[in-house]
């Protein structure tokens, strides 16, 4: 009973250490004191890196919220575009230019051709490798997909600005 109550403690307290503000002044603190939210930031506010974290996190939520309708993820997104730009590309070709892990993208794979988006087509010049193609389900779904992916970064350029988004855009032009 002791170690349950103790377990309980522990579990409440990780939960609370988690919890993150909503909003955040220039220390990192929230407006208003609010309990809970009052924790400061101290450095991290300084850290391009903590910053480019949350922002992704607001862009992953925003993104997935915005595709919610048509059950797409950013990297089938991802995915689905660089074929769809690409026709013919190998798996290796497609994980390695976008950074998969050629595990996940498997899988990431079985996903979207259970969904007929996209077709594994044994290589003509090398039978260890597959090409990879939109089906013409696919090709429909990656243009309804575009136009729903250019809506998210139009919230995109709510939140910070359109010249900061396009600002943004060239700073990490080099990443890409």
């Amino acid at each position: 009973m002791a170690s349950q109550q103790k377990t309980s403690r522990k579990a409440a307290g990780t939960a609370a250490a988690i919890r993150r503000p909503r909003s955040h002044r220039a220390n990192g603190g929230a407006p208003g004191g609010e309990a809970g939210n009052d924790i400061g930031l101290d450095a991290l506010v300084g850290h391009a890196g903590y910053a480019v974290r949350r922002f992704q996190l607001w862009i992953f939520q925003d993104f997935i919220k915005t595709l919610a309708t048509v059950d797409i993820r950013p990297t089938q997104y991802s995915v689905m575009t660089v074929i769809g730009a690409n026709p013919g590309l190998s798996q290796m070709a497609v994980a390695k230019r976008l950074g998969i892990e050629r595990a996940r993208l498997v899988h990431l794979l079985d996903s979207l051709e259970d969904r007929e988006f996209v077709s594994r087509i044994p290589s003509a010049t090398d039978r260890r490798s597959h090409a990879l193609h939109l089906t013409a389900r696919g090709k429909t779904a990656l243009a309804q997909f575009k136009r729903l992916a250019a809506e998210h970064e139009r919230h995109v350029a709510e939140k910070i600005g359109k010249e900061n988004r396009k600002r943004l855009l060239q700073i990490l032009a080099c990443f890409t």
